[in-house]
């Protein structure tokens, strides 16, 4: 399989507030909030003299107050990037495990408590900055990057005795449901409840179609890598970010 379509599907549904697309290179802007939103995706050839281009890349995050950020995948072209950019001062940070499963034998929730919207809402958006500890300068951002998802999509929150205790997004492109912002309450992790949470997730997406799943997760984030692990992801490959703050 070319693996290459998770990026695809990444890129396409984690919206960005503008793109703009560089000699095959794809820049995206979102007011500083996350590193998916505000990186360089180099994942098609480039032409340009690359020393040249890396610099004009700087300046065009500079001028966005913004610390300039590549997404290095195994995709990058050239593929010696990630080896220039150290060179160059670039930090890396954030090693990431892209996961996926087939959906067919994805086993039934036990737990039903849910509730699943279509769009984005203020429920939903307020529990998610609650239980992500969001900041509220980001909060507009973020449902102007949510609203901007083409595809199908599912927000999803989890109670338990009336309250809100988990919450994440699905959503839906060429039979893959990809899950982001999947996010437990502090006081309740380790308990089930994330487990829950992406079963039915997935049993939504499932119903609608898909017939895959993919998702992102830090390498240094134990107790999320022996969930998906458990509900049955297995890494297809690895990702990180080289980041220069500029002066």
């Amino acid at each position: 399989m070319n693996y290459k379509i998770i990026e695809e599907l990444s890129l396409n549904n984690w919206q960005p507030l503008s793109t703009l697309l560089y000699d095959g290179w794809v820049l995206r802007f979102s007011n500083g909030y996350t590193k998916r939103a505000n990186s360089i995706n180099p994942i098609h050839y480039s032409t340009y003299d690359l020393n040249q281009k890396i610099e004009e890349c700087e300046k065009i995050y500079s001028n966005n107050d913004l610390s300039t950020t590549f997404k290095i995948t195994p995709f990058v072209k050239p593929e010696n990037l990630d080896d220039i950019l150290e060179e160059k001062a670039y930090s890396l940070i954030d090693c990431t495990s892209v996961q996926t499963m087939e959906l067919d034998s994805i086993i039934e929730p036990t737990f039903h408590s849910v509730k699943l919207d279509g769009n984005i809402n203020v429920e939903w958006l307020d529990n998610f900055c609650r239980l992500n500890n969001v900041e509220e300068k980001n909060k507009d951002t973020m449902v102007q990057m949510l609203s901007n998802i083409a595809t199908q999509k599912c927000f999803i929150s989890l109670y338990y005795k009336e309250d809100v205790i988990a919450c994440g997004l699905g959503v839906i492109e060429r039979e893959y449901i990809g899950l982001y912002d999947i996010v437990t309450d502090i006081k309740f992790r380790n308990q089930g409840f994330g487990e829950q949470l992406i079963l039915n997730l997935l049993k939504w997406g499932k119903e609608n179609g898909a017939k895959y799943s993919y998702l992102a997760v830090l390498l240094n984030n134990k107790p999320s890598l022996r969930l998906y692990s458990k509900i049955g992801y297995s890494e297809i490959y690895k990702y990180w970010y080289r980041v220069k703050e500029n002066v």
